[in-house]
C-alpha cells in the first residue's frame, strides 16, 4: 500500500468525525427547530418575554461595579481588588479577532471608543476579547474597509488593531481578559480536528492549514500580551476556548499541565494577571479540579471558567440543558463546577452563555434555569455576545445585544435579567 497523502488523511479524519455529528444534528439542529416551530405557533412575536423569576435587584440603568483598584487576585471563591473588595466579573464577549476578518467586530461601523463606551454604559465591567493563533502568526495589514469608522488605524496590522481596541476598552473603565479562542481564524467550534486543542502537531503534516505545537501556542501568548504588560486594566488571560481534544477525548490532567506551563510564562511577564482555565468537554467540565488543581508559581491567581448553553450536556443520559428540570440542571452545575464556589475553593467565571432574541421553549427553559442558578451561587459571568453580526457572510448574530449600528440595544428579556445580576456586583 502506498503512503496516504495529506488530503487523504484529512478525508479520514472528517469521515470518522461524521459518526459524532448524527447526535449533534438531532440535539442542536433538528430538535431545536421543532421546538421553535411549536413555540412560535403559540406566541405573539410582539410579546415574547421571558421571566427568570429573579428578584428585582436592579433598576434599568444598573451598572456592575467598576474596577477602580487594580490589580486583582483571588481569595477562595472570589476575585478581589487591591483594596480587598470583591470584583465580580460582569462581562460581555466582543468577538471577531478570532474570526476570518482578524479584528474585533464593528470597527467598520463605529469608532472603537464609541463601542467601548457603549459596553460600559450597558453596565458591563469587563470584556472577554478573543483572538486566533492565525491572527497572531500572520498579522496582516487590515484592509481599510474593515476599519471604515476608525481611520486612525488605516494601515495597521491585526495585532496593532487588537491592542488599540484593548486600550480603548480600558480607557473607558472596562477591564479586559484576553482569550485564545481558536487556532485557525474561523468561527468556533466546528468539527475540524485542527482546532480541537491548543496544539495540533500530533496530526499528520498537511492536515492542518495552520500547524501548531504547544511551544508555538505559548509564543503566540507572549506576542499578544507583550504590548499589554503595563496596562493595569488588562487583568487576565483566558488560556484556551473549550479545549475538547480529538472527538472530545481531552483529559483534564493533560490540559491542567499545559495551563500551568503557559500560565507560569505569562506570570513572569506580569505576576498580577489572572490565569483563566476553562473546563474540558466544551468548557462545561471542571470535575477534575478537585483531584488535580492548577497550581502556579504565583499563587492566588487561578480562575476557572465554564461555558453553559442550552445544548450543553447533550451527550449525557439526562440530555441537553434545554430540556431538563431545574433540579437536574442545578445538580449538573454543582457537579461540574458549582462545588468550587460552595466549598470556597476557587472563583468560577461562566465566561460564555447566551440565548437568542426570539427564544423557543428549550431556550426559555435553559435561560430561566441558568439565570436562577447564577443568582443563587452569585457566580461571575460573561454573556455571549455584544456583536450584532457574525463575520462570516455577515449573518445576523441572534444572541447579540446590539443592533447593526453597534449602539442601539436589543432591549429584551436578556438584558433585563443581566441587569439583575449586575445589581449584585
Amino acid at each position: 500500500m502506498g503512503m496516504l497523502t495529506s488530503k487523504t488523511w484529512k478525508h479520514v479524519f472528517v469521515i470518522l468525525t461524521l459518526s459524532g455529528i448524527v447526535s449533534l444534528i438531532y440535539t442542536r439542529i433538528y430538535q431545536p427547530f421543532l421546538d421553535t416551530r411549536t413555540y412560535l405557533k403559540t406566541q405573539d412575536p410582539q410579546h415574547l418575554a421571558v421571566s427568570s423569576a429573579l428578584p428585582e435587584y436592579a433598576v434599568p440603568n444598573t451598572k456592575a461595579k467598576q474596577l477602580t483598584h487594580p490589580p486583582v487576585h483571588t481569595q477562595g471563591r472570589d476575585i478581589l481588588d487591591a483594596a480587598g473588595s470583591r470584583f465580580k466579573l460582569a462581562s460581555v464577549n466582543w468577538y471577531g479577532g478570532s474570526d476570518e476578518q482578524l479584528i474585533p467586530g464593528g470597527l467598520d461601523v463605529q469608532h472603537r471608543d464609541t463601542i467601548s463606551e457603549r459596553i460600559r454604559a450597558l453596565g458591563f465591567n469587563s470584556v472577554r476579547l478573543p483572538y486566533s493563533d492565525e491572527m497572531v502568526r500572520s498579522n496582516p495589514v487590515i484592509p481599510a474597509d474593515r476599519l471604515a469608522a476608525n481611520p486612525d488605524l488605516y494601515g495597521a496590522a491585526a495585532l496593532d488593531v487588537y491592542t488599540a481596541v484593548v486600550e480603548s476598552l480600558t480607557a473607558a473603565g472596562v477591564a479586559v481578559i484576553v482569550n485564545n479562542h481558536i487556532t485557525h481564524a474561523t468561527w468556533c467550534c466546528g468539527i475540524d480536528p485542527c482546532d480541537a486543542a491548543w496544539f495540533n502537531s500530533y496530526l499528520p503534516r498537511g492536515v492542518c492549514r495552520v500547524r501548531q505545537t504547544e511551544e508555538e501556542w505559548i509564543e503566540n501568548w507572549e506576542t499578544i500580551m507583550r504590548p499589554l504588560v503595563s496596562n493595569p486594566m488588562v487583568i487576565g488571560a483566558d488560556l484556551r476556548n473549550e479545549p475538547r481534544g480529538l472527538w472530545g477525548t481531552m483529559r483534564w490532567e493533560q490540559w491542567a499541565a499545559a495551563a500551568e506551563k503557559v500560565g507560569n510564562v505569562l506570570q513572569r511577564m506580569n505576576e498580577d494577571w489572572l490565569i483563566v482555565v476553562e473546563g474540558t468537554s466544551s468548557s462545561n467540565d471542571l470535575v477534575g479540579v478537585k483531584a488535580r488543581p492548577v497550581v502556579l508559581e504565583v499563587p492566588d491567581h487561578v480562575v476557572y471558567s465554564s461555558h453553559v448553553y442550552g445544548w450543553s450536556g447533550w451527550g449525557s443520559i439526562a440530555g441537553p440543558y434545554s430540556r431538563r428540570e431545574y433540579a437536574s440542571f442545578a445538580d449538573s452545575m454543582h457537579e461540574n463546577w458549582g462545588y468550587l464556589l460552595s466549598e470556597d475553593i476557587a472563583p468560577v467565571w461562566v465566561g460564555e452563555f447566551g440565548a437568542p432574541n426570539v427564544p423557543n421553549d428549550g431556550d426559555v427553559n435553559y435561560w430561566t434555569h441558568l439565570l436562577k442558578y447564577l443568582h443563587t451561587v452569585d457566580a461571575d459571568f460573561g454573556y455571549w455576545a455584544i456583536n450584532p453580526r457574525k463575520p462570516r457572510a455577515n449573518t445576523t448574530e441572534s444572541y447579540g445585544l446590539l443592533r447593526d449600528d453597534w449602539t442601539t440595544l436589543v432591549d429584551d428579556y436578556r438584558m433585563a435579567d443581566l441587569r439583575k445580576l449586575m445589581g449584585r456586583t
